[in-house]
């Protein structure tokens, strides 16, 4: 397997930035799958590539993004 180039990467650099708010960006643990989730959407944050996502969120992590086990969204609207 061949390593992300850093274009790639660099699609996902908003993913571990630091904001002045709440966390946007925050990774949800699901039983052992770990998704991003993005919390103004409240859903996932889909990506495709492997390599690609365990970099980003091996950065997100460095960064100190917000990790928990918790439902990171709202509740849907009925």
């Amino acid at each position: 397997m061949s390593a992300p180039t850093t274009d790639t990467i660099g699609e996902y650099t908003r993913l571990w930035q630091d904001s002045p708010h709440a966390p946007r960006w925050v990774l949800w643990d699901t039983a052992g799958d770990v998704l991003v989730f993005d919390r103004d959407v409240n859903c996932p944050l889909y990506i495709d590539d492997e390599a690609i996502r365990g970099e980003v969120l091996r950065r997100m992590r460095a960064a100190g993004v917000p990790e928990s086990r918790e439902y990171p969204g709202r509740p849907c609207s009925r």
